[in-house]
Formats: C-alpha cells, structure tokens, sequence
C-alpha cells in the first residue's frame, strides 16, 4: 500500500535546516508495511494542501502530515488539510494529544492537529517537533492497518 509524509517547514522548506521528523515518519510507515518515497518538504499553507491533495490523488493510502499544527501564525497545517478531509476522525488528533499530556509533555494540547478521511486515503497531522511526531506514530501503532482497511471496507 502506498503512503506519502508531508512536512510543513517553512524553515526546512527553504533550506535553513534539514527536515528531521520526515526520515522518521517514512521509516515507520515502511516498517508497517507501506511504499513511501521521500517526505515532501513545503512552506506552511497552502503548499500542503496542494501536497495532501497529489499524494491522494496518486493513490496514497495513508498522508501523515508534520509541523504547522501549533499556535504560531504561520502554522496553518489543519486550514489547510480540513477542506480535503471527507469525514474527520477526531478520536485520532484526541488520541494523539491525551497521549503526549499523558506522557509530560503539557503544550500537547496546543496541538491543533486533525484527522481524517479524504476520498481512500486516512489523512493524519502530526506535530513538528520529533517527540510529538513519536508520541503520534505510537498512537497510530496499533489502529493503522486496521483504519486504513476499514476505509475500504476490507476489514468486514
């Protein structure tokens, strides 16, 4: 099944410094069994939902997107994700957070991230910094298979 990493930084974007959090997302989705080529590395705004939007129209099962969840002003990952999403599965962006609080880190409920189903594909926005990005696989570890097999309705 093919996957696609969308990483929202402006700074990475412009070559200020190299993305971290993508390597980690691709290298996780191939251990569960998905294709993912190189993470995809757009300014916030609207190149991610231009991202989002190829990678589900060139077949991708699951999107995980990284960065532009946050309170800053230029954090603008889930305006631009929201109008892609079909259904939204708010029990995962809900998971997501509870875990990082659970786990010390209390700015995980600044976290604006959301989750959803565009067309075929399961949507998820992660946030940008590594532990969040680990805190937000962990979560998905257990239901990823399962959430994008019920998409299509093979699970039944």
């Amino acid at each position: 099944m093919k996957a696609s990493v969308v990483v929202a930084s402006n700074r990475a974007a412009a070559g200020v410094y190299a993305d971290e959090t993508g390597p980690l997302i691709t290298a996780w989705l191939g251990e569960h069994g998905f294709e993912c080529g190189d993470p995809v590395v757009v300014p916030d705004g609207d190149p991610v939902r231009l991202a989002i939007a190829a990678a589900v129209g060139e077949g991708a099962r699951v999107v995980l997107t990284t960065g532009g969840t946050g309170l800053t002003p230029t954090d603008r990952t889930p305006e631009a994700t929201r109008p892609l999403l079909d259904r939204e599965v708010p029990g995962i962006a809900e998971a997501i957070r509870a875990y990082g609080v659970a786990a010390g880190v209390p700015s995980a409920m600044l976290s604006r991230g959301l989750a959803g189903v565009a067309g075929s594909t399961l949507v998820v926005n992660l946030p940008g910094s590594r532990g969040g990005v680990k805190d937000g696989l962990a979560v998905l570890d257990p239901v990823i298979r399962h959430a994008v097999e019920q998409i299509i309705g093979s699970d039944h």
